[in-house]
């Protein structure tokens, strides 16, 4: 008898986890958070990279937003891997939101800040000094929050996403 009781038990438990997940895409439909934690290395940037192209196959977002999108991403979480961590080590945060037609993208660290607002160097420019205002171009909307000498940076950019009709 305890080998039949278990049956339908594992049977119960299926179901139950199917409901979970239907019930849960259908929350997904108004909004989809992913988040990825990585270690502020470059070697991790493609991972980053990897869960946007998921989702971009999950919404079907066409091939240049994408390769926009990538790019805008790569340029915020380099700045982090480049510049949060003066002494190696550290951590990166991603989390990728979409809500309707927007999706928003948001790279955070714990390391040095930074004055978004200060004008790349000439030096720079060759070093990666133009992160800022690639993402700039790319976004509908850009948010930073850092300051030099506060400990962490946030960034945040919003992109209208236009879906292709069926």
């Amino acid at each position: 008898m305890p080998h039949e009781q278990a049956e339908p038990s594992q049977g119960n438990r299926d179901v139950s986890e199917t409901t979970v997940a239907e019930a849960a895409s259908a929350g997904l439909e108004r909004t989809r958070t992913i988040r990825l934690q990585i270690p502020a290395r470059a070697e991790y940037i493609a991972l980053a990279r990897l869960a946007l192209s998921g989702l971009a196959d999950v919404v079907g977002l066409s091939e240049e937003l994408l390769a926009d999108l990538k790019l805008a991403l790569t340029e915020a979480v380099s700045n982090s891997v480049r510049h949060a961590y003066a002494g190696g080590g550290g951590v990166v945060s991603i989390a990728y939101h979409l809500r309707g037609p927007e999706l928003a993208i948001e790279v955070v660290d714990d390391g040095a800040g930074f004055d978004p607002d200060r004008e790349p160097l000439e030096g720079e420019l060759t070093e990666g000094g133009l992160g800022i205002a690639i993402i700039r171009a790319i976004a509908d909307h850009l948010e930073i929050r850092s300051r030099p000498g506060v400990r962490g940076s946030r960034l945040r950019f919003v992109k209208s996403l236009h879906r292709p009709h069926a």
